[in-house]
C-alpha cells in the first residue's frame, strides 16, 4: 500500500464538523486504510474574490493534512476525494475562466506550489517532517523554515484527536 497525506479543508459551515464527516467517509473506503491526522489550524485564504476581506474570519479555513495508506492509484483516489467533496456538499462552478480561478486544477502530484503555503506544510510537517519532497529533494521541516508564506495560520482549539 502506499502512503499518501492529503491535504484537506473547509471553509464554510461548521468546519470541524465537516472535517470529521471528510475523516470517516474516508475510513469507509476499502481501498483506504486511515493512518493519522494533523492538528487542526485556522489559515487565511491564501486568495480571495475580488472585493473580499481578510479580517472576517467567516472566510477562513480550517486545514489539517490527513495520513492514508491506499491501493488507489493516484487518479482513482482524486476520484474517492471528489466523491467525498460532493457527497460534503461541494459544487463545482461553471462560467469563466476568471470565476473558475479558485476552483480545483488538474492533478498535479505533489502540489506544484505546495512548498509556498504554510496551510498545507505547517499541518503535514505535524506528521512527516522528515519526508522528502519529492521534486525539490528537501524535507518539509526544511521546507518550512525557509517558507516566505506571511499568510496566518493559526492551531485550532480542537483537541489533538479531533477526528474521532
Amino acid at each position: 500500500m502506499a502512503k499518501v497525506f492529503l491535504s484537506v479543508g473547509s471553509n464554510l459551515g461548521d468546519r470541524a464538523a465537516l472535517l470529521r464527516q471528510a475523516v470517516a467517509r474516508l475510513r469507509s473506503l476499502p481501498e483506504v486504510e486511515f493512518v493519522d491526522a494533523s492538528p487542526v489550524y485556522w489559515t487565511e485564504p491564501w486568495e480571495r474574490r475580488p472585493g473580499e476581506s481578510s479580517q472576517s474570519r467567516e472566510t477562513w479555513f480550517f486545514n489539517c493534512v490527513v495520513a492514508i495508506e491506499t491501493t488507489l492509484d493516484p487518479t482513482h483516489l482524486l476520484e474517492r476525494m471528489q466523491d467525498v467533496e460532493r457527497a460534503l456538499g461541494r459544487a463545482r462552478s461553471g462560467g469563466r475562466p476568471e470565476d473558475q480561478r479558485y476552483e480545483p486544477r488538474p492533478l498535479h502530484i505533489p502540489h506544484l506550489l505546495m512548498h509556498e503555503r504554510a496551510f498545507v506544510l505547517r499541518p503535514l510537517a505535524d506528521l512527516a517532517p522528515e519526508l522528502e519532497h519529492p521534486v525539490l529533494y528537501q524535507s518539509i521541516r526544511e521546507l518550512l523554515d525557509s517558507l516566505a508564506d506571511e499568510h496566518e495560520v493559526r492551531l485550532s482549539d480542537l483537541p489533538a484527536r479531533w477526528f474521532e
